[in-house]
C-alpha cells in the first residue's frame, strides 16, 4: 500500500502543475466537448505511465542514459508546443471562416488521433522528464518487489489519469455553457500561452 500511495503521489504531483499540456487539455474539452477532452487526457496520463513505469524498473541507470540528450528534448519540445499553437490557432481561424460564409466547418479530430498527439507531446515534455528522473534520482522508486513497482505505477496512472479527466471535464463544462465567442477567445488565449511556453523552452 505504501508503494501505491507513493505513486497517488507522484501522479498528482506531475499533472496537478499547469503547464502547456494542462491547457492544452481544457482547450481540447472547449473546443470539441468531453470525448476530446477526455482523450487528450488519457494521453497525457498514458504518458506518464510509461516514465513511472520506467522509474520504477529501470531505476538510476535511466537517469544516465537521459541527461545526455536533455538539452535536444527540450528544444524538441519547445518546437512542438509553437507548432501545436500555431496549428491551434490556424484551426479556431478556419473554424470561424467557416462559420460565417457558411461553409461547411473543419472535421474535427477523431479521438483516437487526439490521444496519440497527447501521448507523443507530453512523453517530449521536459517536466515530465525532468519530474521522473529527480524521483529515480531520489531513489523513492525503488522499490524492492515486483508488486510493489507495480503498486506504484498503477497508483502513478491512476492519479493522473483522474486529474486529467478532471480538466477535460472542466473545459467540456466551459464548451457547453459559453458562447462560441467566447470559447473562441479562450482557445485563442490558451493556444498563444501554449506558444509562449514552447518560445521560453528554447532559452
Amino acid at each position: 500500500m505504501d508503494a501505491f500511495l507513493q505513486g497517488i503521489i507522484a501522479g498528482y504531483g506531475i499533472a496537478i502543475p499547469v503547464g502547456a499540456i494542462a491547457i492544452l487539455i481544457v482547450e481540447a474539452g472547449l473546443r470539441r466537448g468531453f470525448a476530446s477532452g477526455f482523450a487528450a487526457g488519457a494521453g497525457a496520463a498514458t504518458a506518464d505511465l510509461v516514465y513511472a513505469t520506467l522509474a520504477a524498473i529501470a531505476g538510476q541507470a535511466l537517469a544516465a542514459q537521459l541527461a545526455p540528450f536533455a538539452d535536444i528534448l527540450r528544444l524538441v519540445s519547445g518546437l512542438v508546443l509553437v507548432v501545436l499553437g500555431a496549428y491551434g490557432i490556424l484551426q479556431l481561424r478556419r473554424e470561424q471562416t467557416a462559420a460565417a460564409s457558411s461553409t461547411d466547418p473543419a472535421v474535427p479530430a477523431a479521438p483516437w488521433q487526439t490521444y496519440t498527439r497527447f501521448v507523443g507531446l507530453t512523453l517530449l515534455n521536459p517536466l515530465t522528464i525532468t519530474y521522473f528522473a529527480a524521483l529515480i534520482l531520489g531513489g523513492n522508486t525503488l522499490a524492492p518487489t515486483w508488486n510493489a513497482r507495480l503498486s506504484f505505477v498503477l497508483g502513478a496512472a491512476l492519479a493522473s489519469l483522474s486529474w486529467q479527466s478532471l480538466l477535460a471535464g472542466v473545459g467540456a463544462l466551459a464548451h457547453r455553457h459559453l458562447s462560441p465567442q467566447f470559447r473562441a477567445i479562450t482557445s485563442l488565449l490558451g493556444n498563444l500561452i501554449v506558444i509562449g511556453l514552447g518560445v521560453r523552452l528554447f532559452f
